[in-house]
């Protein structure tokens, strides 16, 4: 089936291309590798991002988005180690993980997902369960994560190894450690 490069329709669709749910457009790309970022519900305030929104273009937007972020702002609870080891329960089931990190209060990853496996499955698998595990390690209950994930399909070889580049430099670029092996939520880290 041709992959659907035009823009995206309202409301969900069922197979590939476009689709927006209201808050964000996501491209369901079928095994083509996907970027996602997950930050905690309390990790930009909603009225700096409707106002970025106002002040700012795309790319500008995401920047300061990412930036603050980097800064560490909110209750950071992905310091705990078991947040880590919680990402990689569906690995080789739904997706196959390729890059991750885990900052304090989001988290990046780069994965494939597996055949007939989409978008909105990853993200709420994900999310359901380290919200799960985490609450359960930090005895605490209640909203744990943003509502939507931001996602990008890989465009490209190049683009791919941007991404890995990426997603193991944002420790170094928050200044956490001084190499991405350092960082040890990390799949650099974990690769030794």
């Amino acid at each position: 089936m041709p992959i659907d490069y035009n823009f995206p329709p309202k409301g969900r669709q069922s197979g590939l291309g476009w689709y927006d749910r209201g808050r964000r457009p996501h491209f369901e790309g079928g095994s083509v590798p996907q970027f996602f970022t997950f930050r905690l519900h309390d990790s930009v305030p909603p009225s700096l991002v409707e106002q970025w929104k106002q002040d700012c273009d795309k790319v500008k937007f995401r920047k300061t988005i990412e930036k603050f972020l980097d800064a560490g702002y909110g209750s950071c609870f992905l310091r705990d180690p078991a947040v880590a080891d919680s990402l990689k329960f569906h690995d080789g089931n739904k997706y196959d993980l390729k890059s991750w990190v885990i900052m304090p209060n989001h988290l990046h990853f780069l994965v494939t997902p597996s055949e007939g496996v989409e978008l909105a499955t990853i993200a709420h698998s994900i999310k359901s369960y380290t919200a799960h595990e985490a609450n359960k390690v930090l005895g605490r209950t209640g909203r744990f994560w943003q509502v939507e994930p931001f996602d990008r399909y890989i465009r490209n070889n190049r683009h791919y190894a941007a991404v890995i580049r990426y997603i193991e430099n944002n420790p170094v670029k928050a200044g956490l450690c001084a190499t991405p092996a350092q960082w040890r939520f990390s799949s650099a880290y974990a690769a030794g």
